[in-house]
């Protein structure tokens, strides 16, 4: 049976994709760039471990709070000027952490910057679903998934280039300040060419009780992993998150049985491809940023290679996610949604065996051992990244086209700071517990590869619950298909 015939943006739908993929790279880019220059930034701010986990986590933790809250915004009143505003504070902010002398003031600055990158990318999803329907939809998500993913592999080579160009001590402020320019640019051109606002919504009810519970139990869940507390405090979280859990799902029931509209919509609740395909991209998400960070610091550390060396050992991933994504609708085609298990079988073996790789091998081959498990990772994520976001999103409904993208992000952001967090304590205890950054390094890398395995699972429960998707069925395959027409 032959492929129906591949629609094409008109020029106005090019130019809102070029507004939302920028916006997308801009603030995911910041969070990666800024990895390699960790150890730089420690030196330069005479920074402790607990202002690290901060100013890395922190970022994450504001992000997610704002995504849930922005995408109801937006579906109710509009996305254009929230887009504006946050992306406006992104960048803003991006000065004073450039400029910061003091820790405090980079970790309050790197929160308002999280919150603002929050804001932007939970109206980004819901525009690109308002603006496209059909193929193209379906392309345009892709393709802001992908460049999400390169924006992430990108970072450290871009980081490592900057900081060997000018050096440590300006380097750190210079990898802020890059968001500056493309973040004016990108407000520019949403001020002109993003759509007018007009709710997507049916109903204006914001549900402020829910959005309040939601944004009580994000914190819950991610401040302990930026601020770990006592054994007795961890209780005290887990206890506090379920109650507010509980306290959620028994309003949003009650809200709808009074005629109101819940924050989150009843079609995402029931749906379980939609539950298990953002439990994969939680753990998939948790695990990849966390392996990065830690290969990072290993590298540098550990190796005493440079930021430049460093980054070299990261840049094949961002090539073969490049790749890998631009082939990952050919290879849909022909597996369905099986790729997504098989890509993310592939990267937990990629971790396991980087890991082990790093324990044994020789000091003199390693970089490049580790280089090629990142070219063999990379093309993982590549094939797995845009497919799997882009299969959760198809059972979203309309109305709920911001809330169900925020969801998804949050869930990604809350697996990220978790991942972070817990990953870069487990290195750092290891370290100084005398064991060595080769089995620190080891350590962390089981751990990634465990939280990997997890997705695995996750992504083979939501194949099992979508049992219609067969490989040759053409709305699957097109729904990573990002179309290299597409922006022509």
């Amino acid at each position: 049976m032959s492929a129906a015939p591949r629609e094409r943006f008109d020029a106005a739908g090019r130019r809102v994709l070029l507004v939302c993929v920028a916006g997308g790279f801009t603030t995911l880019l910041d969070q990666s760039v800024l990895n390699t220059s960790i150890p730089a930034l420690r030196e330069g701010l005479h920074a402790q471990p607990a202002h690290l986990q901060w100013i890395v986590a922190g970022y994450s933790l504001a992000f997610g709070l704002a995504l849930i809250p922005g995408g109801r915004l937006g579906d109710v009143k509009g996305r254009k000027w929230f887009f504006v505003t946050g992306l406006a504070l992104f960048t803003l902010v991006s000065v004073v952490s450039a400029t910061a002398t003091d820790p405090g003031v980079l970790i309050a600055a790197r929160l308002l910057q999280g919150a603002g990158a929050g804001l932007v990318n939970s109206q980004m999803i819901g525009t690109l679903q308002d603006v496209f329907d059909g193929q193209l939809r379906a392309r345009a998500l892709g393709l802001y998934a992908v460049t999400g993913g390169l924006a992430f592999a990108l970072g450290p080579p871009v980081g490592g280039a900057v900081l060997a160009a000018v050096g440590p001590e300006q380097g750190w402020r210079l990898t802020f300040l890059l968001n500056v320019p493309f973040g004016l640019a990108t407000v520019a051109l949403a001020v002109r060419h993003l759509p007018r606002p007009r709710p997507s919504a049916r109903h204006a009810d914001l549900d402020l009780v829910g959005l309040l519970l939601v944004g009580a139990l994000t914190l819950a869940l991610m401040l302990p992993f930026v601020q770990p507390p006592a054994w007795t405090g961890w209780l005290a979280f887990a206890a506090v998150a379920a109650l507010l859990l509980g306290g959620l799902v028994w309003w949003q029931r009650r809200y709808a049985r009074r005629g109101g509209h819940p924050l989150i919509h009843p079609a995402l609740t029931r749906s379980a491809p939609y539950a298990l395909g953002t439990a994969t991209a939680m753990a998939q998400f948790g695990s990849s940023l966390a392996a990065g960070l830690v290969l990072t610091m290993f590298l540098q550390d550990g190796l005493g290679l440079s930021p430049m060396g460093a980054a070299l050992v990261a840049l094949p991933s961002a090539v073969a996610m490049g790749v890998a994504s631009a082939l990952a609708w050919r290879v849909v085609r022909r597996f369905g949604r099986r790729t997504v298990t098989a890509a993310m079988t592939g990267s937990a073996l990629v971790m396991l065996t980087s890991g082990l790789v790093a324990h044994w091998a020789p000091a003199a081959v390693l970089p490049w051992l580790l280089a090629l498990l990142q070219l063999l990772g990379g093309a993982s994520v590549g094939l797995m990244g845009a497919t799997n976001q882009a299969y959760v999103l198809r059972h979203a409904p309309a109305e709920a086209a911001g809330v169900s993208g925020a969801i998804l992000q949050m869930a990604q952001r809350i697996a990220a700071a978790v991942g972070v967090s817990a990953l870069s304590g487990v290195y750092l205890r290891a370290t100084a517990g005398g064991g060595g950054h080769r089995s620190a390094y080891l350590y962390a890398s089981l751990v990634c590869a465990a939280l990997a395995g997890l997705a695995v699972l996750a992504s083979v429960g939501a194949g099992r619950a979508t049992p219609q998707e067969t490989p040759g069925d053409a709305s699957g395959s097109e729904a990573v298909s990002r179309g290299r027409t597409a922006v022509r």
